[in-house]
């Protein structure tokens, strides 16, 4: 769990044989991994994160059905969902989140994915999270935002099969608004509409209905939520939701109120990073193919995601970034890894868009051309499959030295009988302290990872490193498909 911190030219073909020559020794030259190996392995971490009565097909033989009464205090039913982090407690944000940025990879890579033979798998993963959402926002203008009391939860060292603790639930409605995580949600629920679209349209348009109802929500009961802070404060407001959520039903249902609510309500900002809190750079790249396709109106959202770019990319005269002695893009302490394989998704999807419609991004009057962009999403993920200073993994069960400490209380708690009892007080000393590794394989979690200077303590307590996220994966299967098809061993 994260606590808060807070056009082309007259030249283009030899222009474009050049780069792509380029690109070709950048990818020969670099490290190759087993990159369907690494996606596979990515996906099956949600199965580890699902809350509820799990399936008979899970590949996990560790996990078991957990928080069946969920809800029960509030007379609803929110069995089902998943947990964020290495915790017990479902918080909607970034779970909504997840779900969104799941259903773009979902969306996007499509044809990677099911040659990798795993769209299906992803799709169920995604799935998991919606039939939470539809209980969640059962009611007009009422969601339901946590389940678990998150105080009590971090006092107690347990796998979720076996624990006590209490499971609060929190609301957010018309006189406790939350835009956030209502915009938030109508994103994920708008995006994974056009996932199911083709397969099953009936749920496809109950899933679009209810992103409609909850960005009716967000827009006419403005409001932040502090409900969950101090674990997932929102410090950059509503209106990157609210553009992003926009953007998502407007890519859905085409209607015009939508792409108004764009044009003429909406904020947009330049940032340097996308994440659970910062969703503009990802509406701006999204908008930016609507303006390639000839839409004038979204210049700024190109331009803007043109500034991302510049900001980011290691070779551009205006990045403000901190790039690591090795490689790695380190935004800050506690789950650094989301920055990471955000970027890398963020620039896989938008080399792709500029190659498509024969764009490239001019910073500073320096040109970068789409394997520019590519070459460095691929060199993020690299650094978290193994090419970096530790010549270690960050994915569990996956490649070298990769971590056996992830904190995580499923992974590092044997299991227990059904009756066990838990002493919590005692929990800590059993699981939490122990040097070693995890009797559990967290198969495919992407730790929080290195500080800094690249410096990586595989040890539970170390939190900030070890941790791994549903949004950490959520961002990096996207990336993962497209490597894995362009780079099959």
């Amino acid at each position: 769990m994260r606590m808060c911190m807070r056009k082309a030219s007259p030249h283009i073909l030899l222009s474009y044989l050049a780069i792509f020559s380029l690109f070709f020794v950048v990818v020969a030259n670099g490290g190759d991994f087993n990159y369907k190996e690494a996606l596979t392995k990515s996906i099956i971490f949600f199965e580890a994160q699902r809350s509820g009565k799990l399936p008979s097909t899970l590949r996990l033989g560790w996990r078991g059905d957990s928080a069946l009464d969920d809800g029960k205090l509030a007379n609803v039913n929110l069995v089902g969902g998943y947990y964020d982090a290495g915790d017990n407690v479902k918080f909607g944000f970034p779970m909504a989140f997840t779900v969104t940025t799941l259903s773009w990879a979902a969306i996007f890579y499509q044809e990677e994915l099911r040659s990798s033979e795993e769209l299906q798998n992803l799709q169920d993963a995604i799935k998991w999270g919606t039939d939470y959402f539809l209980k969640a926002a059962s009611r007009k203008n009422r969601l339901y935002v946590q389940v678990g009391d998150a105080v009590e939860d971090h006092e107690c060292w347990i796998r979720p099969e076996n624990m006590e603790t209490r499971r609060s639930v929190l609301v957010v409605d018309e006189k406790s608004p939350a835009s956030e995580i209502a915009a938030e949600t109508s994103a994920a629920m708008a995006s994974s509409s056009l996932v199911f679209k083709a397969s099953d349209h009936p749920y496809s348009r109950s899933l679009l209905n209810k992103a409609k109802m909850l960005f009716d929500f967000a827009v006419t009961f403005k409001g932040s939520y502090g409900g969950e802070c101090p674990f997932y404060c929102s410090y950059s407001g509503y209106n990157d939701e609210l553009l992003w959520a926009a953007t998502w039903l407007y890519i859905a249902t085409r209607r015009p109120k939508y792409l108004l609510y764009i044009e003429e309500e909406s904020t947009s900002e330049n940032v340097k990073e996308f994440s659970w809190d910062l969703k503009y750079a990802g509406a701006q790249i999204l908008l930016s193919k609507i303006y390639f396709k000839g839409l004038k109106s979204m210049e700024k959202f190109k331009n803007q995601a043109d500034s991302f770019v510049c900001s980011v990319l290691p070779d551009s005269p205006s990045r403000n970034i901190y790039i690591t002695p090795g490689g790695m893009i380190h935004i800050r302490d506690g789950g650094n890894s989301q920055y990471v394989t955000g970027t890398a998704l963020l620039l896989s999807i938008y080399s792709d868009l500029l190659a498509q419609f024969n764009q490239n991004v001019t910073c500073n009057n320096q040109q970068f051309y789409p394997t520019h962009l590519m070459a460095f999403a691929k060199q993020q993920m690299d650094y978290l499959l193994g090419e970096n200073p530790e010549g270690r993994s960050y994915m569990v069960g996956f490649g070298k030295n990769p971590p056996t400490q992830a904190h995580h209380r499923g992974s590092s708690v044997p299991k227990l009988p059904e009756n066990y009892r838990v002493d919590c007080g005692m929990s800590f000393v059993y699981w939490f302290l122990k040097n070693e590794s995890n009797p559990n394989l967290l198969t495919g979690a992407i730790v929080g990872g290195p500080d800094r200077n690249d410096a990586f303590l595989d040890r539970r307590s170390q939190s900030s490193m070890t941790e791994p996220s549903t949004y950490i994966n959520s961002l990096a299967v996207g990336v993962l498909a497209k490597l894995a098809a362009a780079h099959p061993l």
